[in-house]
């Protein structure tokens, strides 16, 4: 196994412009999650996920179709802390069992205004954003728009950020997440 290379940042040992957003995650999280600790190295890289994240979070798209975005990217790139956080995600918020196993198994989802969304990402990843008309006529049939489209594009541009480099620096699973643990056999 290659060792990891990536510090397990403190707020004390962190690079400057890291420091306040690990403490601003430490404060809204209660604690701070080992690939924050890990993506500090860079303050560039934690940044720039934190504000595409909360971007995408202050979109247009409900909070199901956003994690049907994120899910769909984290395992399309085998992101086990991206996979374990989003399902806790997705379990705090309600989702069916059944939503949740689809979605971590890249399966068909039975709500076909998600699936829509699902679809419609695993297209835009798959064509690089060269989306065919009929597809996003597809997507825009179940009630989206052309907005939510563009921020589908951006939920996978912050989630590709962050699968890359979580995979990248080897984040550890936070024991929180333990439960939600994700090999991606099934994906």
């Amino acid at each position: 196994m290659t060792p990891n290379l990536f510090t397990d940042h403190t707020p004390d040992s962190a690079p400057a412009g890291s420091r306040r957003l690990m403490e601003a995650t430490e404060r809204h999280l209660g604690r701070l999650p080992a690939a924050v600790a890990r993506l500090a190295e860079s303050p560039q890289l934690l940044e720039g996920f934190q504000r595409l994240s909360g971007l995408f979070e202050a979109s247009t798209l409900d909070p199901l179709a956003r994690e049907v975005v994120i899910l769909t990217v984290a395992t399309r790139n085998a992101c086990h802390v991206c996979v374990a956080m989003h399902t806790a995600r997705l379990d705090a918020m309600g989702a069916g069992p059944d939503l949740v196993a689809a979605l971590r198994e890249g399966r068909v989802l039975d709500d076909a205004r998600l699936e829509a969304v699902r679809v419609f990402a695993l297209h835009v990843l798959a064509t690089a954003g060269e989306a065919d008309p009929e597809e996003l006529r597809a997507f825009l049939a179940y009630g989206h728009t052309v907005r939510n489209a563009l921020e589908v594009v951006l939920g996978i541009g912050a989630y590709t950020l962050s699968t890359l480099a979580n995979r990248m620096t080897r984040a550890p699973l936070d024991e929180e997440l333990a439960p939600y643990a994700w090999d991606g056999a099934a994906a």
